[in-house]
Formats: C-alpha cells, structure tokens, sequence
C-alpha cells in the first residue's frame, strides 16, 4: 500500500470535544471553471474543516434540483475528470483540507479505476464517497482505492438496517456518511429532518462504533446543523450551499456573501 497523509483523520483527532466538524459540498466547475479551487480555499478560511467536491454527471440519481442544476452548469461549462484533479492539485499548492471527490460510478469506470486512483491518489484526493455504488458491489473500486490508500467512505439512511450499519461500518473508512431521509438531496424544514434523525440517529450510534459519524441532507443552517448532528461528530452541508450560489452569481459580491454563508453555519 502506497501511504499518503490521512488528512480526515487528523481533522476529527483534532477537533475540540465541543466543536463539530463541519464538511462541505461544492460543485466541481460550478458555477465556472476557474472559481473551483478558490472557493474551496476560501470556505476553509471562514470554518469549512473538509471538502466534499462533486464529479458532475449527467444522471444524478441521488441528487435534488439544486445539485442536478449546478452539475448540468458545471458540465455545459466543460469540466472533465482531468480538470477536477487539477482543481485538487491546485487546492494542494495552499492547503491541507482534506478534499473527499463525491459522484457516480459510471464516470469513475468510463475513465478506468486504476487511472482514476493513480490521478486521485497523485492530486491529494483523501476519499471517495459514491452514493450508487453499494458495499456489497463496490469490491472492485474499494480494492483498488484501498491499494492506492484513498478511503472509501460508505452512506447509511434511515432505511438501512442494524446489520448493514455494522457493515458499512467495518468497511468505510474516514467516516460513515449518515443520510438523515430517505429521499434525494435538498435543503428541508429544520424540523422535518430532526423528526427524522431522533428515529434514526440512536441507531447509527450504537451501530456505528468504528469511525465517526457525519450527518447530511437536508441541513441549511447553524441551528439545524445543531440539532441534527448533536449525537454525530458534525455536518454536511451542499444544498443550501450551492442555493447560495446561485442567489449571489456573477454580482460583484457573490465570493463575500458565500464565504459568509459558510462562516455562520460553522459559527452561527
């Protein structure tokens, strides 16, 4: 195994006791090309603790109309797999957030596994989350990626069962993504996703005891962020992000407001 720096560890072993990690979703190339690796820089400068940067595809199964939007802008705006590795290794010339590459697998497969974990593990991408892709039939990537020392960073729901917890569990590394509904991504009602959590989130806690836990869907701000991830090691915010985004792009402040954005959902 290739050892590279494992950048999600360090961030939840640092982590003050009452401080939860707060992790990120932009768009790769969304809202254009050249903002990518500055807003990543920029969201961790007011509080972002990790980067979830997504592969666009024109199939987004899992994904809500927002995410669907920016991935249809970021493909019309011609990104590529090729020019996502150099957005990481562009990010990696400043910073060591760590950066976590999240999409489908088909894109993954139409560029080759082992280029694609020889190109991520050579840019400094610490992880792949890919939501169509099961830990029943994800040994072909996985054994690659743990050849290549990229985690594999598995989902669980409210659906999922004690069994498959445990599973995903011994199988994920970095963290276990807790989707807090069933359903696709967006921001929701505050209190529709914590009715949903406090049903499920027990059960992730005592199912999942390996890695730490980080709760997503549906939150969009600090009070959410708050109540949702209370029994969770922190937070996952995309939606209400690239909503952000899509309010603000191309006035003169669209940068500021966002970066604003992600400082009170980290400090309210």
């Amino acid at each position: 195994m290739i050892q590279t720096k494992n950048r999600i560890a360090d961030v939840f072993k640092n982590r003050k006791e009452d401080e939860k990690v707060m992790s990120l979703f932009l768009t790769a190339g969304y809202p254009d090309l050249e903002s990518t690796a500055e807003l990543i820089l920029g969201m961790e400068q007011n509080g972002a603790d990790m980067v979830e940067l997504g592969m666009p595809f024109s199939d987004p199964l899992a994904d809500g109309p927002t995410i669907q939007y920016s991935s249809e802008g970021a493909l019309k705006n011609g990104i590529t797999m090729d020019k996502i590795f150099a957005m990481v290794r562009q990010v990696r010339e400043k910073s060591e957030i760590p950066i976590i590459l999240m999409g489908y697998i088909n894109p993954v497969l139409y560029y080759g596994i082992e280029k694609f974990c020889t190109h991520a593990r050579d840019a400094g991408v610490d992880g792949l989350i890919i939501p169509d892709l099961p830990v029943e039939e994800s040994s072909m990537l996985d054994a690659k990626a743990r050849e290549y020392d990229i985690p594999m960073i598995y989902l669980v729901a409210p659906n999922t069962t004690d069994e498959r917890m445990q599973l995903i569990d011994k199988e994920s590394e970095g963290f276990v993504y807790c989707v807090s509904v069933t359903g696709v991504t967006g921001a929701r009602e505050g209190d529709e996703v914590a009715r949903s959590v406090s049903r499920f989130i027990d059960r992730v806690v005592n199912n999942i005891t390996r890695n730490p836990k980080m709760v997503g869907f549906g939150i969009k701000s600090h009070e959410d962020a708050e109540k949702i991830a209370a029994k969770t090691e922190g937070f996952i915010v995309g939606s209400a992000l690239i909503n952000t985004i899509r309010e603000n792009y191309p006035d003169d402040k669209w940068k500021e407001k966002l970066f604003a954005f992600v400082k009170k959902l980290k400090y309210g």
